[in-house]
């Protein structure tokens, strides 16, 4: 659980991540947003677009790993940060893994499909060839009070 200073780079990102889950939100997607950090700098954003693009793996986090991999011209995110408002899934977080990025942080845990340390562990799980540290909890009230919000309006 995140206790650190909350005017921490930890929570300027996540405000990031953020303001790209309201624009999911908007869009009628389950609202998750996320960035990639590279020093101190967001080299990749996005939000879920599951629905629009008609793909299941059209995740926020994907399409930031994605985008920050263009950005460094690497396939690699060694020394980055992913700042996602849900906890990744297995997909995500095994794509967080392969791309070896340093630091996962997240705000709302996943109570049905959480792979950073709810239901699984799969990115610090020391059996495969690289870990990513994992910081739950900046931000969580209002990443969850997002997530409330739009499944509310479906029912």
């Amino acid at each position: 659980m995140f206790n650190g200073d909350m005017s921490s780079p930890h929570e300027r990102f996540m405000r990031e991540a953020l303001k790209l889950a309201e624009t999911a939100y908007l869009k009628d997607e389950v609202p998750v947003g996320a960035v990639v950090v590279h020093q101190n700098r967001i080299i990749g954003r996005g939000y879920n677009q599951v629905e629009m693009l008609c793909d299941p793996t059209a995740h926020a986090e994907m399409l930031a790993l994605s985008a920050a991999c263009t950005t460094l011209q690497e396939k690699y995110l060694r020394n980055c940060t992913l700042y996602v408002t849900l906890e990744p899934c297995m997909m995500c977080s095994g794509a967080a893994v392969w791309s070896k990025l340093e630091r996962i942080v997240f705000g709302a845990m996943d109570e049905k499909a959480g792979s950073c340390g709810t239901v699984f562990n799969l990115a610090s799980n020391n059996k495969l060839n690289h870990q990513t540290e994992i910081i739950q909890g900046v931000l969580e009230s209002e990443s969850s009070q997002l997530l409330k919000r739009f499944f509310k309006s479906k029912r």
